[in-house]
């Protein structure tokens, strides 16, 4: 079976991907393997910081405050290292950390009544 991306194809064999390059040139071969590598990285990141949205998530909704802002505090420092290594847009990461703070106000607002 062949899978097609961009600049790339795909041999599937057993469980794993085979990556047949359709570039011609030397600089263009090297810039896909260079692509690629920056690829996992960054879903790594992406994947990292999605967790942690959805940690703090969990902690506000449950309703436990010292936990709700160790894990908030938690994920706007992983947020704040994804925009330091251009994985996000600030604009992007700024916006997360925005609501997750409206959310952790209106529970801290809850437990002060």
């Amino acid at each position: 079976m062949l899978c097609y991306n961009a600049s790339l194809v795909f041999e599937q064999i057993g469980n794993f991907f085979r990556r047949l390059t359709v570039a011609n040139t030397k600089s263009s071969q090297k810039r896909i393997r260079s692509s690629e590598r920056k690829r996992e990285r960054n879903r790594i990141y992406r994947s990292r910081t999605r967790t942690e949205l959805k940690q703090a998530r969990t902690a506000i909704s449950s309703g436990n405050l010292e936990e709700a802002i160790a894990q908030t505090r938690h994920a706007i420092q992983i947020l704040d290292k994804a925009v330091n290594k251009g994985i996000l847009h600030k604009n992007n990461a700024a916006r997360r950390k925005s609501r997750l703070m409206q959310h952790l106000n209106e529970l801290q607002a809850q437990k002060q009544k």
